[in-house]
This record gives structure tokens, C-alpha cells and sequence, in this order.
């Protein structure tokens, strides 16, 4: 399983079709992340400020109908992921289907994140 940090409102904005960030087009990938420490790392590097609540998508990344390519940060990974982690890029959208669950990613006052919890 592969992860994908989203905001609520983008993940449920087309949920008929399948999902496409802005990544995709501004970087020719979605980002995804290897394993829920990461992916918390990940949402707190670079989804701090963002409001509203945010989920981590956990893919399978044998389903999906795009490529996936394992590919080290480019410059660096975020702070608390080891130097040398490979991170799954995938070349187009994200099939829903591929999708095998939804988790919060639960936040503390100052935004950190802390942990991936059940979705409702």
C-alpha cells in the first residue's frame, strides 16, 4: 500500500471521476508516500497550514491503471524521514477504485500531524 495526503474538499469534489491533484499537471506525478510514518511526516512538512481537515489515501498500488515509479525526494525528504527514502510517484490519476481506504490524518493545535485514524 502506497499513501497520497489530501484535503477533504478535493478528495470529495468530483468523487465520480477519477482524482487528479494539481501535482499532476504542475509535476507530471501525484505524490504519494511509503508508509503511514511518512506520510505523517509528509502532511506536516507541507500541508501545516492547510485548513480544513485533511486524509491520507491508501492505495494499492498493483490496482491503479497508471504507472508508479519509486523515486528518492528531490531535494530532500521532510524532516523525520531517512535520507535515501524512495517515494512512489504515480504517473497519472488516481483510479478510485484503487483506493482501498480513507484515513483522517488527525492534527494537533500547532497543525502537526499525529496520526491516521478512522475516516466517517
Amino acid at each position: 500500500m502506497i499513501y497520497h495526503v489530501v484535503p477533504l474538499d478535493e478528495w470529495v469534489a468530483v468523487p465520480d471521476r477519477p482524482y487528479a491533484p494539481a501535482s499532476l499537471s504542475d509535476d507530471g506525478f501525484v505524490h504519494c508516500s511509503p508508509d503511514e510514518a511518512t506520510t505523517l511526516a509528509v502532511a506536516g512538512a507541507f500541508y501545516r497550514g492547510v485548513p480544513g481537515p485533511l486524509l491520507a489515501l491508501v492505495i494499492d498500488e498493483h490496482r491503479l491503471a497508471a504507472p508508479v515509479r519509486w523515486e528518492a525526494a528531490d531535494s530532500a525528504p521532510p524532516p523525520g524521514v531517512a535520507t535515501g527514502t524512495l517515494f512512489p510517484h504515480v504517473f497519472g490519476r488516481i483510479n478510485r477504485d484503487a483506493v482501498e481506504d480513507v484515513r483522517e490524518i488527525r492534527r494537533d493545535e500547532g497543525g502537526r500531524a499525529t496520526a491516521l485514524a478512522v475516516w466517517q
